[in-house]
């Protein structure tokens, strides 16, 4: 899947006077990096399910996975809606970052070996691509999704805040 170019806005009323917008390239560095992620998903009963999880960004979207009977792989089988989001638990400096889109299930093998690849290289975790899936020690099967955003928000923070909206 190719990037995509966001379109970038500046929403003034909750921006510092003469802020700027934050760049989509500074937003997919911080998705690059981010460690920890926050998923949230809807339960068939409309309550919300939030998670932390793993994840790596990967040709403009954003990739985590699951087990099969797993809340949010639930979720997503009846609500495929989502939100991710990561940052900076400081107010004093950083980037927080919200993307909203579908959850789609990847079951390409070569796509699944390239995400498989990152999280090697990002976590050190070692997941075999078989039957459509990951497969971990101990022969865990996890699904993988990807979330390639519909939007996003960005939230500087520090001596200047701002908050942009990317549109794709």
């Amino acid at each position: 899947m190719p990037s995509k170019t966001p379109i970038v806005n500046l929403e003034p009323r909750f921006s510092t006077p003469g802020a700027s917008p934050t760049a989509w390239g500074d937003a997919v560095a911080t998705l690059e990096t981010a460690m920890i992620y926050w998923l949230s998903t809807v339960k068939p009963n409309g309550q919300p399910h939030v998670t932390p999880l793993i994840a790596v960004w990967l040709d403009g979207a954003i990739y985590f996975c699951t087990g099969e009977d797993e809340r949010k792989a639930k979720n997503i089988a009846a609500n495929s809606l989502c939100a991710i989001t990561t940052g900076c638990n400081l107010i004093s400096e950083g980037l927080d970052i919200v993307l909203e889109g579908n959850a789609v299930r990847i079951s390409d093998t070569t796509t699944l070996q390239r995400i498989a690849d990152l999280y090697k290289s990002k976590y050190d975790w070692d997941f075999e691509v078989r039957d459509s899936a990951f497969v971990g020690g101990e022969g865990i099967v996890a699904l993988v999704f990807e979330i390639s955003p519909a939007q996003g928000f960005g939230f500087g923070k520090g001596e200047t805040f701002s908050q942009t909206r990317w549109s794709f």
